[in-house]
C-alpha cells in the first residue's frame, strides 16, 4: 500500500477543497491515487447531498450576469439557495453563484439546462454544487432562473441588498428594446428595475395579468359594493373604478413611478422615447426575491442541544 504522506493529503485537499481527514481517508481507500481519491470524494459528496436534500434551502444568493450581443444584450438572473445566511458570505459560494449566472447565459434559461451546463473548469454546475455541499456541509440548489434577450437595446439589471457586485437578496432584470442610445436605455432600464424591486408588480401590462387574479379582486369588490345598498348601475361603476385602481397597483406600466409618483412607468418610457427620438418597448421583466415561497424549517434548538449532550 502506498504511503499516505502529509504532502499527498495537502495536494488532494487543495484540489478538492475537502477537509484533511476526509482526504486522508480517500487516499487510504484508493492506495494514494489522487485522481481516484477525487472521484471517491465526489461520490461521498453525492451521498452527503442526498442526506441533506430534505433540508430547506431558503437562504443563499440571487446572481445576475449580462453579455452584449451586437446591438442587443442577453442577461440572466439565477437564485442559488443554501441553508443559512452565513454561507451567502462564503467566498466559495459567492464565486459559484457568479459562475452559474455566467454559465446560464449560454442556456435556454431553464433550471435543468443550467444545472447541466459546463463551467470553465469543465465540470457541470450540478457537479460543482455537489462538491460544494461536501466541502461546506449545507444543502444547495439552483432553484429558479430567468433569461431575457433583446436584439436591439439593453437588458438592465439591479441587485437589492447587495452582498457583493451582482449578488444579493433580490435580483431584477428589465428587457428594453430600442435603437436609441444604449447608455440612456440602460439608465432607464435600471430605474425601472429599481422600481420593480420596490413594488413587485404582478405583470407588465393588463393583458399579461392572470385572469384569476382579476376575478378574485372583482368578487371582493362586488361584495363590498353590493353591501352599500346602491343601485345596480352605480354598483357596476364602483366595481369598474376599483378594478382600474387595482390594475394601477399591480401592473408595471400602469404603476406610479417610485422616483416620480406624478407619472406612471408607461409615461416615463414614452417621455424617454421622445427625448431619444426612437421608440422604446419594455419587453418584459423578472424579479427574483431570495427564498420567496420556500417554507423554512424551524429547528427545535433545545432538542438539538439535548441530543448532543445526551440529555434527550
Amino acid at each position: 500500500m502506498a504511503e499516505i504522506t502529509a504532502a499527498l493529503v495537502k495536494e488532494l485537499r487543495e484540489k478538492s477543497g475537502v477537509g484533511m481527514m476526509d482526504c486522508k481517508k480517500a487516499l487510504s481507500e484508493n492506495n494514494g491515487d489522487i485522481e481516484a481519491s477525487i472521484d471517491w470524494l465526489r461520490a461521498k459528496g453525492l451521498s452527503k447531498a442526498a442526506k441533506k436534500a430534505d433540508r430547506a434551502a431558503a437562504e443563499g444568493l440571487v446572481a445576475v450576469a449580462t453579455a452584449e450581443q451586437g446591438a442587443g444584450e442577453t442577461a440572466t438572473a439565477v437564485e442559488v439557495n443554501a441553508e443559512t445566511d452565513f454561507v451567502s458570505r462564503n467566498d466559495l459560494f459567492q464565486g459559484a453563484a457568479r459562475q452559474i449566472a455566467g454559465a446560464a447565459l449560454s442556456t435556454d434559461g431553464s433550471v435543468d439546462a443550467i444545472t447541466a451546463a459546463k463551467l470553465a473548469g469543465g465540470e457541470s454546475v450540478q457537479d460543482h454544487l455537489t462538491n460544494l455541499i461536501a466541502t461546506i456541509g449545507e444543502n444547495m440548489m439552483v432553484r429558479r432562473a430567468a433569461k431575457w434577450t433583446v436584439e436591439n437595446g439593453v437588458v438592465a439589471s439591479y441587485i437589492h441588498n447587495a452582498t457583493a457586485p451582482d449578488l444579493g437578496r433580490i435580483g431584477v432584470l428589465v428587457a428594453v428594446e430600442s435603437t436609441g442610445d444604449k447608455a440612456a436605455l440602460r439608465d432607464l432600464g435600471r430605474k425601472i428595475a429599481m422600481h420593480v424591486a420596490a413594488t413587485a408588480p404582478l405583470s407588465l401590462s393588463p393583458d399579461d395579468l392572470d385572469p384569476a387574479a382579476i376575478e378574485r379582486e372583482k368578487a371582493v369588490f362586488t361584495e363590498q359594493a353590493l353591501e352599500s345598498g346602491k343601485p345596480a348601475a352605480v354598483v357596476e361603476k364602483m366595481i369598474e373604478g376599483r378594478i382600474r385602481k387595482f390594475l394601477e397597483e399591480v401592473v408595471l406600466l400602469k404603476q406610479a413611478f417610485v422616483m416620480n409618483p406624478d407619472q406612471t412607468v408607461e409615461q416615463l418610457v414614452a417621455e424617454t422615447a421622445k427625448t431619444l427620438g426612437a421608440p422604446i418597448t419594455v419587453k418584459g421583466f423578472t424579479r427574483l426575491a431570495l427564498g420567496e415561497g420556500v417554507e423554512k424549517k424551524q429547528d427545535d434548538f433545545a432538542a438539538e442541544v439535548a441530543s448532543m449532550t445526551g440529555q434527550a
